[in-house]
């Protein structure tokens, strides 16, 4: 017999942060408050002056044993894009307040995904070979490199027995890991996730690949100015690194731990462009879907949505499609709204960033603030609406939409709302 599912609700309990602006949440969101860029120099390997782009927004300060007791000899297994990944898994999972040694381990799952995963390993990797030859590689090379890596890492380490999957989306990873998540709980195949997405790519291929398709700002003179979505003298996206993950836990097991609860999932939109595998829909009509999508499954009009966390890349074609999509969703109503990117501080973090800015947008409910566009110093043509220019602003937010769109056409767009009880 077919089966009957009754759709839950399911709520934010836990926060996790790893990012080049702070690693961990409050210090995250102060940064995001402030405009404080995290943008500089890359350390990660050594530029010369033949680089087109020579900065980027890594992760600093990042202590695996400090932050989530992994010592170093465990910390070897791990790719970076792991270790952030894990690190903001543990920072949720103390946030949540959930016992992880008991309870049901069969109805609690992962859904945490990487863009490029461990990229960094296979560049180590192919250095010894070439070098060494083959007896030189690492065994632990697979494991390490693995797209699902910190999601099997994440459950090993929360014994979580129940859902355990692995997004890979490109820019729309983190968010489709999220909205993945929030279905599982919503149709009953489990009770909590940790979901979210990692990256740790700033390394010599993935700089050089992106600088030779000439995504990449080359504001080497000036890097913290480099990420400015929407404005005139943009010339491309800061590439960054880091993680976030969010734990998801149905409504009701959450109010019998009587645990903290910081918004409601509401709504979940995807699509595809099926345009290009770099650039996307000049209309942006793949963004005009899943943002409708998203609002369908919430049951909310367009004019309900306070603010809107852009994708916003700071790449003149990606700004303008977005822009495109939201005017022609949210008619008349777009004047009213408020639409900020957070990439004008931490760069583009790739598959973390949905996770990343998922974090934010809750935040931003959770604080009626908004967080800053910064950089924004001239508007492009067309760009003409609320994007937070410079300084946060205080606004009441019930209800938030954090759009991610990825190389490949991927768009998802996910609504966060206040929790009413």
């Amino acid at each position: 017999m077919p089966r009957t599912i009754t759709l839950r609700r399911v709520v934010v309990t836990g926060l996790g942060a790893v990012t080049d602006v702070g690693i961990d949440v409050p210090t995250f969101w102060q940064s995001l408050l402030e405009g404080r860029s995290g943008i500089g120099p890359i350390t990660n390997f050594p530029t010369t002056p033949d680089w087109p782009t020579r900065f980027g927004g890594e992760v600093k300060g990042f202590d695996p044993e400090k932050h989530m007791g992994v010592d170093g000899r465990e910390a070897k297994r791990m790719d970076r894009f792991c270790l952030y990944g894990l690190g903001a898994a543990v920072e949720a999972a103390r946030d949540c307040g959930i016992d992880f040694n008991a309870g049901d381990f069969e109805r609690r799952g992962v859904a945490i995904g990487s863009g490029i995963g461990g990229i960094d390993t296979i560049e180590v990797n192919h250095a010894k070979l070439m070098e060494g030859g083959p007896r030189k590689v690492s065994p632990f090379v697979v494991p390490r490199l693995m797209v699902n890596a910190c999601a099997g890492q994440t459950s090993i380490r929360f014994n979580l027995q129940g859902v355990n999957i692995a997004t890979a989306t490109a820019c729309a990873t983190g968010s489709h890991a999220v909205g993945a998540a929030f279905h599982m709980i919503q149709r009953g195949d489990a009770d909590v996730m940790l979901a979210g997405g990692a990256e740790g790519a700033i390394g010599p291929v993935a700089v050089s690949a992106f600088s030779a398709m000439k995504a990449l700002s080359t504001r080497n003179d000036d890097p913290t100015k480099a990420s400015r979505p929407f404005d005139k003298d943009r010339d491309g996206f800061v590439l960054a690194e880091g993680a976030a993950v969010i734990v998801l836990e149905e409504l009701d097991h959450a109010k019998k731990r009587g645990t903290r609860i910081y918004a409601e999932v509401l709504g979940y939109g995807c699509s595809g462009d099926a345009y290009h595998i770099a650039a996307p829909d000049e209309q942006g009509a793949g963004a005009f879907r899943s943002m409708k999508m998203a609002l369908r499954e919430a049951e909310l009009n367009p004019e309900q949505i306070a603010y809107i966390n852009a994708h916003g890349t700071s790449t003149p074609l990606g700004d303008k499609a977005e822009v495109v999509a939201v005017k022609r969703l949210f008619g008349d109503a777009a004047k009213s709204l408020a639409m900020s990117s957070t990439k004008s501080v931490t760069g583009h973090a790739l598959g973390a960033a949905g996770g990343i800015e998922s974090v934010a947008t809750i935040l931003a409910i959770v604080n009626d603030t908004l967080p800053p566009t910064i950089n924004l110093d001239t508007p492009d043509e067309g760009m003409d609406l609320n994007f937070v220019p410079h300084t946060p602003q205080q606004r009441k937010t019930d209800f938030a939409i954090n759009n991610s769109f990825g190389f490949g056409g991927h768009n998802t767009s996910l609504i966060f709302g206040r929790f009413r009880g």
